[in-house]
């Protein structure tokens, strides 16, 4: 199949795809002691493959381990950090076409200065670009999280009295696994930061606000300390970013276009493309996207992975053709609007909606562009 050529590509997809279940019950008897470490990793290996190889069949070009070694989207990696712990839940609600959903997230807090003693996601890449011949990406949480949830009173005063060597300590973790990636051949990452599209809702600002941080100014904070995360890995590396407002079993957290945070977000990110929420009316309309500049790429979440019903493709068209009055067609992708499986027992679909709907993206971008 044609291509487009670099990353993102005109079909593109976010990352996290559902489990088998003989994966997920080997996870839970590994918790319990009643497997080997060993054996799971040797399971979560052929799962691997497996869904590489269903990637590549339904024509993406693009291709990730689905987080199948993860629990979480970004627990997993964080609580790596040498430095942070990870603490019970945050007062927010998650809701769905049902109403709401009790859940409290849990979020990160900084006990100690920060390091990385050794790779945190660099064998799982090293597997993955062994188990694909298109492109590996590798989706990794955002270095807003250790921050944003707690703000400066999740951080210890007596390891980092300013913050600002809390930051350059929290870029320089980062930097080092971004280097050590692109070492090993990765040629793809992405970044998954909801607190930027969280910022975007009036009643997380003001969360915001109750914690001590100013809402207004966390976008440009961000982007200093995300820049800082990724010194260095151009132009052998694209880098791109992924918004979303919450994804847990079908269930989202903040509603709200991207008009709080666009211009900071599209000129002082120094990134190559952005993953963006676009699937239902609570993300907002496409004027935000007058603040794109130019060459940026924009990738439109225009397909849910959160129910199964499968989208119009003349919709999505028309709304691919909307866009382009903010942004040109050329600069355009198509993807589902998050993953679908951001923790481990995933969204309410099934594995056939999952494979409709990445074929369904591919399909549409071939009409449009030509080519996925």
């Amino acid at each position: 199949m044609a291509s487009h050529g670099k990353p993102p590509f005109r079909a593109d997809h976010v990352g996290s795809l559902l489990r088998p279940k003989n994966l997920l019950e080997a996870r839970e008897k590994m918790k319990k002691g009643e497997l080997p470490a060993d054996a799971l990793k040797a399971m979560e290996d052929e799962a691997i493959r497996a869904v590489a190889k269903l990637q590549e069949e339904v024509g993406l070009q693009s291709v990730t381990d689905g987080d199948f070694r993860r629990d979480h989207w970004w627990v997993d990696f964080i609580e790596r950090i040498e430095g942070v712990a990870i603490e019970g839940g945050l007062p927010i609600k998650f809701h769905n076409a049902a109403g709401e959903v009790e859940y409290a997230p849990p979020k990160a807090v900084v006990k100690s200065k920060l390091g990385r003693p050794r790779g945190i996601t660099t064998a799982s890449f090293a597997f993955l670009k062994s188990a694909t011949s298109r492109t590996a990406k590798i989706c990794i949480p955002s270095p807003t999280i250790v921050h944003f949830r707690g703000g400066r009173g999740a951080i210890d005063k007596g390891a980092y009295p300013e913050l600002d060597a809390f930051f350059a300590d929290l870029a320089r973790v980062y930097n080092d696994e971004f280097q050590d990636l692109k070492r090993l051949g990765c040629t793809y990452l992405q970044i998954d930061d909801t607190n930027l599209a969280f910022l975007c809702d009036p009643v997380l600002r003001e969360n915001t606000l109750k914690i001590g941080e100013d809402p207004d100014k966390l976008p440009g904070i961000y982007a200093g300390l995300i820049n800082q995360a990724i010194a260095g890995l151009k132009p052998e590396m694209t880098v791109c970013m992924h918004l979303c407002r919450g994804n847990y079993q079908s269930s989202w957290v903040a509603e709200g276009g991207y008009e709080p945070v666009a211009e900071v977000l599209f000129n002082a990110f120094d990134v190559d493309g952005f993953f963006l929420e676009y699937d239902s009316p609570r993300a907002g309309d496409f004027a935000p996207l007058r603040f794109v500049p130019k060459g940026k790429k924009i990738v439109l979440g225009l397909v849910t992975t959160k129910t199964p019903q499968l989208e119009n493709p003349d919709d999505l068209k028309r709304r691919i053709d909307e866009a382009s009055k903010y942004v040109p067609v050329e600069n355009l992708c198509l993807s589902p609007q998050c993953g679908f499986a951001s923790e481990m027992y995933g969204n309410k679909i099934t594995l056939d909606d999952e494979k409709a709907k990445l074929g369904l993206v591919v399909k549409v971008a071939e009409d449009v562009w030509g080519a996925a």
